[in-house]
């Protein structure tokens, strides 16, 4: 019996992607569905609903995720579509994580650190020297993947309800204006 070698495992690719696209639009509502359910799982015992998530896709649109401010990234796994993260800028030299999300049957495979990599090349390429992001306490695997990375716990910077820590980054070879770094965001 042969061994698999590795040029038979299926091959990553990151790339931005419209917004408003089939595929971004999929992802983003199963984002906002598996941090939905965490949330009602934990405080309220039961899942969320449809209309709870027809809510939260409203109440944060990924409009500021498209350029010349912002990028969605998709991560794709031998061509199907497995995860994303948007970065947007808050000013010249502040970019801001947003939506990370890995497809369940995907997680475990390194693409949250793929599209870590890739959102903070587009931030710099958008001129960013940090990058901040929040999240929830509950959301163990992001906090901790963040603090692998080397972000660092800071005081919130905005008021949204639902946001329990702040992070941040400094990005090291930001250049003003060279685009989103996302061209160069492909490895295995």
């Amino acid at each position: 019996m042969a061994a698999m070698s590795d040029a038979a495992a299926p091959s990553w690719t990151l790339a931005a992607e419209p917004a408003a696209s089939p595929v971004a639009l999929a992802l983003l509502r199963e984002y906002y569905t598996d941090v939905a359910d965490r949330y009602y799982l934990l405080h309220e015992g039961r899942r969320s609903t449809p209309e709870e998530i027809d809510g939260g896709v409203a109440e944060y649109p990924s409009d500021a995720l498209m350029p010349p401010h912002g990028v969605l990234l998709v991560a794709r796994y031998g061509g199907e579509p497995v995860g994303c993260a948007g970065v947007r800028l808050l000013d010249a030299r502040t970019a801001e994580l947003k939506q990370v999300f890995v497809r369940h049957a995907r997680r475990g495979l390194g693409a949250a650190g793929r599209l870590l990599r890739a959102a903070e090349a587009a931030a710099a390429g958008l001129g960013a020297e940090r990058i901040r992001l929040d999240t929830r306490l509950d959301l163990t695997e992001a906090v901790a993947l963040y603090r692998r990375r080397g972000y660092v716990e800071i005081a919130p910077y905005h008021d949204d309800r639902y946001a329990e820590i702040f992070f941040e980054k400094r990005l090291v070879g930001a250049t003003a204006g060279t685009g989103t770094g996302a061209e160069t965001a492909v490895g295995r």
